[in-house]
């Protein structure tokens, strides 16, 4: 597992007693092109959000 929810987990979690399960410190995206890729996507939406533009990598929660 990458993420869990809560994260960390607790200690005393379940999941963290399996022997047959590895949980990562959520690093899956830790690649160079990932990275690379993500810092693209924030100076894009910095650019346009200073310029007055639509976000083009807009979320909504």
């Amino acid at each position: 597992l990458d993420v869990t929810d809560p994260e960390p987990l607790p200690a005393d979690h379940k999941l963290l007693s399996l022997s047959n399960l590895i949980v990562a410190p959520h690093i899956a995206s830790a690649t160079v092109t990932s990275r690379t890729q993500m810092a693209l996507i924030a100076v894009r939406n910095l650019i346009a959000g200073l310029e007055g533009r639509p976000l083009p990598f807009q979320v909504n929660l």
